[in-house]
């Protein structure tokens, strides 16, 4: 199998709610916009949100959204001036990543990481 591209596609409850939190508290560019949808660049992928098939009820999404950033603590103040609550502060994990978590307006975990210079994800090249 083949795999040309990929994005993670939300069907949110409150379609307004969730594009705003997307593309104004994240501040993730629109790669495209189409009648009831909405894709956002999300550094080498996608999230789609699709305002048709959303459920009335809390999220069913089980997982995470990864978004790596370059300065986490940057961000932290960001959405914290934006009102998007922090579900977890930033803090180092014993694997080295810098982590912090927010959730979007159903719930759906959202972890913001931030690679140090030091890590193997920046010095293995293979």
């Amino acid at each position: 199998m083949e795999i040309l591209s990929s994005r993670l596609i939300l069907r949110p409850a409150d379609y307004p709610t969730t594009l705003r939190f997307y593309r104004d508290a994240l501040g993730l560019a629109i790669a495209r916009e189409y009648p009831g949808g909405t894709v956002f660049f999300a550094g080498q992928s996608m999230v789609e949100l699709a305002a048709h098939g959303g459920s009335a009820g809390p999220s069913t999404f089980h997982g995470a959204l990864w978004l790596q950033v370059r300065d986490l603590q940057d961000v932290q103040a960001e959405l914290t001036r934006a009102g998007v609550p922090i579900v977890r502060a930033s803090q180092q994990e014993p694997w080295g990543l810098h982590e912090m978590w927010i959730a979007d307006p159903d719930g759906v975990p959202i972890v913001l990481v931030q690679v140090p210079a030091d890590h193997p994800l920046r010095r293995d090249t293979r």
